[in-house]
């Protein structure tokens, strides 16, 4: 049995604010707990490539000021060039440009894991990695939170869990009907996407003039977009995979993605070096069985969320638990910030 003051389960960026800000006030006394073999979530970056969160908006200044102070450096998403508008696969393309006076998304620099990294590197002490939460109960005492392998008591537990796989957890006492319905109703931000990341020696797009995005709703990619590094070194094109594609076989798929993506950029795109696919449905940490697919922004930020439960014992964060900017990493860090608040505001 290990005994600490808060227990954080979850070492996405939500959890790992809450205990950066943690550490900021000079408290030590808190655990992560984190499922999966790594830190970062729904954060992912392989061989250059984001294949989970990405971009961020310059309003964004929760996450803004975190990268600062962490002194993670930014660029601004690539646009020059003509990008494409598929409108039907009878119709002949529209090319546009964006709007250079507009302000665009924002990436990280060494992509959106460098953020995570910075954050583990204070907290590593603190991590326990492949660490499986089934059971949180609560005592005259505290609260305590049962893995496979052992029990954690704490004073409070902040659980960063996507709300629809927190509620799979059990709980004692239940949880109000009214949370677990919202909770069971509440979409998982990336459980139904696949993203594709294709890497080549030159960014061939641009020399054709070319944006690298191309836009499409019924095509085999519903959103492409140019993920080249900062540094000029990595050339790569990344982005959305058509989610009827999900049931053909990895071959089959990446056939037809590249079939569309040589009739709208050339036949260049066959001289890629690396094709990489992440299906986010396919992790059991993001996803589960009840898989929903919205095409709208669902809707974040219940204000059940907002409350604590088991006697001010527990309280969820999340990005989806976000009165704001739900479903991105903004949405992140502000529940992290959140979670801080509400645990160091009631310390009894």
């Amino acid at each position: 049995m290990s005994k600490t003051k808060y227990i954080i389960i979850g070492a996405g960026l939500s959890g790992l604010t809450t205990a950066y800000q943690f550490l900021k006030q000079g408290i030590d006394d808190f655990i992560l707990l984190e499922a999966r073999d790594r830190v970062g979530g729904r954060i992912l970056t392989d061989k250059g490539i984001d294949f989970g969160a990405t971009w961020l908006q310059y309003y964004h200044e929760n996450l803004k000021n975190l990268l600062t102070e962490l002194e993670v450096a930014t660029f601004p998403q690539h646009t020059q060039g003509q990008s494409v508008l598929v409108y039907s696969s009878m119709a002949a393309p529209h090319l546009f440009e964006i709007d250079k006076a507009q302000p665009g998304s924002i990436r990280i620099q060494g992509g959106s894991t460098t953020l995570i990294e910075k954050l583990a590197e204070k907290l590593q002490q603190k991590i326990r990695l492949n660490t499986v939460v089934n059971t949180i109960s609560e005592t005259e005492e505290g609260i305590s939170v049962y893995t496979e392998k052992e029990m954690y008591e704490g004073n409070k537990v902040i659980v960063t869990l996507p709300p629809l796989l927190a509620s799979h957890l059990s709980y004692s006492p239940k949880l109000p009907n009214k949370l677990v319905q919202a909770m069971q109703k509440t979409h998982t931000w990336m459980s139904n996407a696949i993203k594709v990341g294709i890497t080549f020696k030159t960014p061939f797009w641009r020399a054709k003039g070319f944006s690298g995005t191309i836009i499409g709703q019924v095509s085999p990619v519903i959103e492409m977009y140019d993920h080249t590094d900062y540094e000029n070194k990595q050339f790569i094109l990344k982005g959305f995979v058509n989610e009827s594609l999900r049931e053909l076989s990895s071959e089959e798929r990446k056939l037809k993605i590249l079939d569309y993506l040589e009739k709208h950029l050339g036949v260049d795109i066959r001289s890629y070096m690396h094709y990489q696919e992440k299906d986010w449905s396919q992790d059991m940490y993001t996803s589960s069985e009840k898989l929903n697919s919205y095409y709208l922004s669902p809707k974040y930020g219940n204000l059940l969320f907002q409350e604590s439960y088991l006697q001010g014992k527990l309280f969820f964060s999340g990005t989806e638990t976000a009165l704001q900017y739900g479903g991105y990493l903004e949405g992140a860090v502000l529940s992290g910030l959140n979670a801080a608040k509400f645990a160091l505001e009631n310390k009894s």
